[in-house]
């Protein structure tokens, strides 16, 4: 038999074939959708409810500076600071400076769980007034960071009714008071040990968006990866996706947590920290459950602070956050928390170099991939390194180390 281009075929039709083909391909598509389109931050930088107000977010940068100004005044000191290549460590400093003087924090959680603790009720009802006010004054002087949001208590720690008075309240107050919902807001739903769980809060967001009269789906939330269910369920499978599919298209986001993850499978206090290798599994199996998923990934958290201001404690703390920082981009994981000031110089300061470092021999290998030459320097580029390239490039832009002109 003859095909249409006159090509001698022995079997008559693939039709049949090729539809199923096309179902696979579409029921793949539902369940991998790739990743999320949009700026992801660098960072979530945790405040305790109590202790947010309008000017935190600037407050945090303008201490930053003052560390970095005081304890590395020139490009050599602030180079061995952070481990940064002297070539490379002049360009790093003026960004990250520049960086904290326009926007010291990229993602803000302001934070009614760990980070605040059990009040009675009418404290925290107090605190959630008081943050809504801060919220509103810094969303009309326009420096609410571009992504913020709440932590709520988490539903296994018996918290389930606190934690929705709290965003209830919360929200019917901004509501009141702003008549909107700024953008960029996002729930951060802690200590997931079941999808059931994560189920009851999205039925619970869809009543509330009913209430307020806000658009269905509009309340979106992370969830927080920090115990040992969430990684292995009940039945002994991965427990990642059943908690996908539970947030029913609501989930942006799921992190990491470092220490009730570490606590919770027995680790002794002082192995509790972000690059122990019983920490490398937990964040694999976040990367094989969750990608193309359209969920973004963070790491989790360096509880390393200064306990002074002496040069001592400060490098300390930079180093041993440093250190983390680059475990975390070397795994894959470009987002991370931030739980104090003195992060921020640490946070950039790594992830600036690590996106700078070969930077030019990046483009040169994309620009030449665009113009069809895909061999640059000895190298035959696969499609799918190219994109992890563009991808490189484009958090690089995002996050203020490389210019956007750079990349056209």
């Amino acid at each position: 038999m003859r095909d249409h281009n006159g090509v001698n075929l022995s079997v008559s039709s693939i039709d049949d074939l090729s539809k199923r083909v096309l179902a696979a391909a579409a029921e793949h598509t539902r369940h991998f959708p790739d990743p999320s389109p949009g700026r992801q931050p660098l960072h979530t930088v945790y405040v305790p409810a109590d202790r947010f107000g309008p000017s935190t977010p600037q407050d945090f940068g303008a201490e930053a500076l003052r560390l970095i100004n005081n304890h590395t005044p020139g490009v050599g000191s602030f180079g061995a600071a952070f481990g940064i290549q002297p070539d490379l460590a002049g360009t790093v400093r003026e960004r990250v400076a520049a960086k904290l003087a326009t926007e010291p924090i990229e993602d803000l959680r302001i934070d009614f769980e760990d980070g605040y603790g059990v009040r009675s009720e009418a404290e925290e009802d107090a605190h959630v007034d008081q943050v809504v006010e801060a919220v509103a004054v810094a969303y009309e002087l326009k420096t609410l960071p571009h992504f913020w949001g709440l932590r709520v208590k988490s539903f296994t720690d018996g918290g389930h009714e606190r934690s929705m008075r709290t965003l209830d309240g919360f929200l019917t107050s901004l509501r009141d008071r702003l008549g909107r919902l700024p953008g960029g807001f996002v729930i951060t739903f802690p200590k997931t040990v079941m999808p059931e769980q994560v189920a009851i809060f999205a039925d619970y967001l869809t009543r509330l968006e009913s209430a307020l009269g806000l658009p269905v789906g509009v309340l979106q939330f992370e969830v927080q990866i920090e115990t040992a269910e969430a990684v292995v369920n009940h039945r002994g499978e991965l427990g990642l996706r059943p908690i996908l599919e539970a947030a029913a298209g609501r989930l942006t986001g799921a992190h990491f947590g470092v220490f009730d993850y570490t606590a919770a499978i027995g680790l002794p206090p002082d192995e509790q920290r972000l690059d122990h290798p019983a920490c490398d599994f937990a964040r694999n199996v976040m990367q094989v459950s969750l990608v193309g998923t359209g969920v973004r990934l963070s790491d989790g958290s360096t509880n390393a602070v200064p306990r002074s201001d002496s040069a001592e404690h400060v490098s300390g703390t930079w180093a041993t956050h440093a250190e983390h920082v680059r475990h975390s981009l070397r795994n894959g994981f470009y987002q991370g928390w931030d739980l104090h000031p003195a992060h921020l110089p640490s946070r950039y300061a790594v992830v600036y170099a690590f996106h700078l470092t070969g930077i030019d021999e990046d483009l040169a290998r994309v620009k030449a991939w665009r113009e069809h030459s895909q061999r640059q320097g000895g190298v035959l580029e696969e499609p799918a390194t190219v994109k992890a390239l563009n991808a490189r490039l484009r958090r690089a832009v995002d996050c203020g180390a490389l210019e956007s002109s750079a990349v056209q």
